[in-house]
């Protein structure tokens, strides 16, 4: 049971700061779109590379930097993107009603959780290299493992699916301008930073 806790505490610690990938779930989240598609895959996507790392895909990953740069580059270039999209947003806030701007597709929401997902190469620092390794100095690493997946489970089911507890607070266009205006600077610094190596 220690193992599991510990797993638990560290994922969370990893998971809870604020990025590209917690602020487009809350964004989701608060809209109201395809919300339990999106939280299922971040929470798959983050089992699935803490499985690898705890597996030893982090040695491997941590021997290869060509493939890690490839992967900033290409997170660099998508997370400013979607900073000049959020920032257009801002400029021109909606409010939280029906009446709103249609919701977007399935397939485009999903592809754009894809896309913060695993464009980013912190979090294959972050699940791969890093909770492998830690995994890895524990005697039940798999046990671990279980706690930090479970972490993962409950952080973005909470955040996914309580954003929608904030709604009332979002019905006016200056609170979407804060949200939209908040989330491209966060992705315009992550941007930044991953393009600045």
């Amino acid at each position: 049971m220690g193992s599991v806790l510990a797993g638990f505490g560290f994922s969370l610690a990893l998971i809870v700061a604020i990025g590209a990938q917690n602020a487009f779930v809350l964004r989701q989240g608060l809209r109201r779109e395809h919300v339990l598609p999106i939280v299922a895959i971040c929470v798959a996507a983050d089992a699935t590379l803490m499985t690898a790392g705890i597996a030893g895909l982090g040695a491997v990953l941590a021997d290869t930097p060509a493939v890690l740069t490839a992967v900033r580059w290409g997170g660099a270039a998508f997370l400013l993107g979607y900073a000049v999209l959020a920032a257009r947003r801002a400029l021109r806030p909606a409010v939280l009603t029906p009446l709103d701007r249609p919701p977007a597709t399935l397939r485009a929401t999903l592809l754009a959780c894809l896309a913060f997902t695993f464009l980013n190469p912190h979090v294959y620092l972050d699940t791969v290299v890093l909770l492998g390794t830690v995994a890895h100095q524990d005697p039940n690493r798999w046990a671990f493992g279980a706690g930090a997946a479970t972490a993962s489970l409950l952080w973005f089911a909470t955040l996914g699916l309580g954003a929608r507890r904030l709604a009332p607070l979002l019905a006016r266009p200056t609170a979407w301008r804060v949200v939209d205006g908040t989330i491209a600077a966060i992705m315009l610094a992550l941007g930044l930073s991953l393009a600045a190596g």
